[in-house]
């Protein structure tokens, strides 16, 4: 067993009174065997898991539409948006998955599907959009030094003319920000080449959750004294998960996002499990545990039972999410909007549009368990409170130009 496995190992014995926990965790690692060699190199291949299945081949085949781009980063910024959601509006006017403005739409929309129709609120119209109107903007700054994607989300959230006047991303806290949170938000959406890192708070998020065995399940509950220290299954998470500074979203469904998403068979100890009715829509997740290894978590699975350990290996097993600190930090923190989606009529789209909103936690039980702006280098956007945004739904800043949406 090497190092770098002996820390999490050891750091979890020395707790005390952890027996069982220590040896599912232990056997795992060994079974790992060269686990971490290579680490998390970078794809730009999209996770066949992360985009619902919907709109995935549109994602696959617009987000190679130019260099600049690619499907994992296109899926990192209509999450970022709306969360996948073709029906969401914010209070800036911003419509549809992509966070169009009206008068962007009008100048940059298009008919993806090639029903005579520019729709905003039709996601086979509004992914071509964004891919074009990113691919667009890519043009506009291709002179500029530095790395391309990077100036065009720059482009993208403070204008390229900002990007021109300043040689790269320009010194705007909110869009140095907005290009840090898209990069690494696609890191969530890649599909890994090599094996990933472990997580280096694992041990401490097992701890936490191994700590609350046997308390009493309550639906919406994070653990307050209010509530008895009782949770949910994303609530217990989440606490885990906080008591060792890593900041969750609140709902399983957002949690998936915060980093990238390892196979079955390379779960770690401290990885998240998700579990879902829907297996082709990372936005119909309803349950999550923490993997402690030998293929058991500890979860909190529905009202009436306890905190308790229970098997992964479930027909209703959906994937896992190893968690990284910098892939929780780009998600929103009250998560992205969750109105009902909008399903298109097209005769070249899907019959219906998944539902992207957030899943009632009160049956979360795995099944089967064994177990109870401006836009173009004409106008100067390069004032920095110009690039305020607040305009996508999800209370991120919005992707377009100095307004903070499309």
């Amino acid at each position: 067993m090497t190092v770098r496995k002996a820390w999490l190992v050891a750091g979890l014995a020395g707790s005390g009174g952890l027996g069982f926990v220590v040896l599912l965790m232990v056997g795992t690692y060994l079974v790992a065997g060269s686990m971490e060699s290579g680490g998390g190199g970078g794809t730009v291949a999209l996770d066949g898991e992360s985009v619902p299945a919907a709109y995935r081949k549109s994602v696959e085949d617009w987000g190679n539409l130019c260099p600049a781009i690619n499907p994992a980063l296109l899926a990192a910024q209509l999450y970022q948006e709306s969360g996948f959601n073709p029906n969401a509006r914010s209070a800036a006017d911003a419509e549809g998955m992509a966070q169009f403005i009206p008068s962007t739409w009008a100048a940059h929309g298009v008919d993806g599907d090639g029903d005579g129709k520019k729709d905003v609120y039709n996601p086979y119209d509004a992914i071509p959009s964004a891919a074009s109107y990113d691919c667009k903007l890519a043009s506009y700054v291709k002179d500029a030094p530095g790395d391309q994607t990077a100036n065009m989300l720059a482009a993208y959230n403070a204008g390229a003319y900002a990007v021109i006047k300043y040689g790269g991303v320009p010194p705007y806290s909110e869009t140095q920000n907005y290009v840090k949170t898209i990069t690494t938000l696609e890191k969530s959406f890649a599909k890994p080449v090599t094996r990933l890192q472990p997580s280096q708070q694992a041990a401490g998020a097992i701890y936490y959750a191994q700590k609350k065995l046997g308390t009493e399940y309550l639906w919406g509950g994070t653990g307050t004294g209010a509530e008895g220290g009782r949770f949910d299954c994303s609530g217990l998470t989440k606490a885990a998960y906080d008591s060792v500074h890593v900041e969750l979203p609140r709902v399983a469904n957002d949690q998936y996002n915060a980093g990238p998403h390892p196979a079955r068979g390379e779960l770690l100890p401290g990885d998240l499990v998700f579990f879902s009715d829907d297996l082709s829509n990372s936005r119909a997740i309803r349950h999550v545990g923490i993997y402690v290894g030998g293929g058991y978590m500890i979860d909190a699975p529905r009202p009436g039972a306890v905190i308790r350990f229970d098997p992964v290996d479930t027909p209703d097993y959906f994937g896992a999410t190893r968690v990284t600190s910098a892939g929780a930090q780009a998600l929103p923190s009250d998560g992205p909007s969750t109105e009902p989606p909008f399903a298109p009529a097209s005769p070249s789209s899907p019959a219906s549009s998944p539902s992207s909103g957030e899943t009632s936690e009160a049956s979360e039980e795995p099944s089967g368990s064994a177990t109870d702006a401006a836009e173009t280098p004409a106008s100067d956007t390069s004032d920095e409170s110009s690039a305020s945004g607040g305009g996508s739904p999800s209370g991120r800043p919005g992707v377009l130009g100095a307004a903070g949406a499309r």
